[in-house]
């Protein structure tokens, strides 16, 4: 739909903005970046010798069924979109994830002048965890192997408060495994686990049960925001 409407309205911005009319989406959807991008893999693939493949293009990276070291964009240093820099640095929350990790989140935080505009940002960083992994993209993954991903990509100490799920309950698809969080990650980083799955369909996050937590821990931190004549 983006690409149609990118040849209809001539531009990718333009057609970002249609999009988001035409879903009904409430808010705004701010690219990372306008310029046009690849994102390449690291792929180490299956088997004794540890070859790794380098594949290109963020479809066929979960299709190359072994396990992904590392991914960057081509070329390596894109502008950032403006109005998503001015957006960061004048947020009070920022959120990041649940998502695919390599093909999802990470190509956003690749963009340098985004990342170092949410570093720079006052807002309260929270990463939220996904509760099961992707095939073909986090096998095997822990919570502490998200953190250690991102680190390894974009820096330390990017988040001020890490969000996990603690339930593990119901039937997963073939493939996914639930996501559980080490003991030890309390030791580096800030962790709230609670119940965060959609019994329907437990590899996933419930809405509401997550949105309220956000919000919960965002308030908690910040406080109501009380008049001068409430004093």
């Amino acid at each position: 739909m983006i690409t149609a409407l990118t040849d209809i309205t001539g531009s990718f911005e333009e057609a970002i903005a249609e999009t988001g009319r035409v879903l009904a989406v409430q808010g705004r959807v701010l690219p990372a970046t306008l310029h046009d991008v690849r994102l390449v893999a690291d792929v180490k693939l299956p088997g004794e010798n540890g070859v790794v493949q380098q594949i290109h293009g963020e479809s066929q990276i979960p299709k190359a069924a072994g396990r992904v070291e590392r991914v960057w964009l081509e070329p390596d240093s894109p502008k950032a979109f403006p109005p998503t820099l001015q957006a960061l640095l004048s947020a009070e929350l920022i959120i990041v994830g649940p998502g695919s990790l390599f093909t999802s989140i990470l190509p956003n935080l690749l963009v340098p002048d985004l990342a170092n505009a949410m570093r720079a940002s006052r807002a309260l960083k929270f990463f939220v965890c996904n509760v099961a992994t992707q095939p073909g993209e986090t096998d095997g993954f822990q919570c502490g192997d998200h953190l250690s991903t991102l680190e390894k990509h974009i820096g330390t100490r990017l988040f001020d408060m890490v969000i996990s799920n603690n339930r593990f309950e119901g039937k997963l698809p073939d493939g996914p495994q639930w996501v559980k969080t080490e003991q030890d990650l309390k030791q580096k980083f800030s962790i709230y686990s609670t119940d965060l799955i959609d019994l329907e369909n437990p590899w996933r996050h419930d809405s509401a049960k997550l949105a309220k937590t956000i919000m919960d821990l965002f308030y908690e931190r910040t406080g109501p925001l009380i008049s001068k004549d409430e004093y």
